[in-house]
């Protein structure tokens, strides 16, 4: 039930196409990966809601086919 970090990439930027997404696999195991997000939708919105849009991208694969992600967003500089 793992995920690629090339599937993870894309169901980010589907939901914030102009995000600029690198996801690395911390494992191994494709179970656990860190991310990268940066997008112009984050700007404004605290480091909480920021969060949530990326969970929201993910349809619901957080804690079944994705099992860790670390997250780290911002909006550009």
């Amino acid at each position: 039930m793992a995920m690629s970090a090339a599937d993870i990439e894309a169901l980010i930027k589907s939901a914030l196409p102009d995000a600029n997404v690198t996801v690395e696999d911390l494992a191994g195991d494709g179970d656990h990966y860190a991310a990268t997000v940066v997008s112009e939708a984050f700007r404004g919105l605290s480091r909480v809601k920021q969060h949530q849009l990326v969970y929201a991208a993910l349809q619901g694969r957080m804690g079944g086919a994705l099992h860790a992600l670390a997250l780290q967003t911002s909006a550009p500089e």
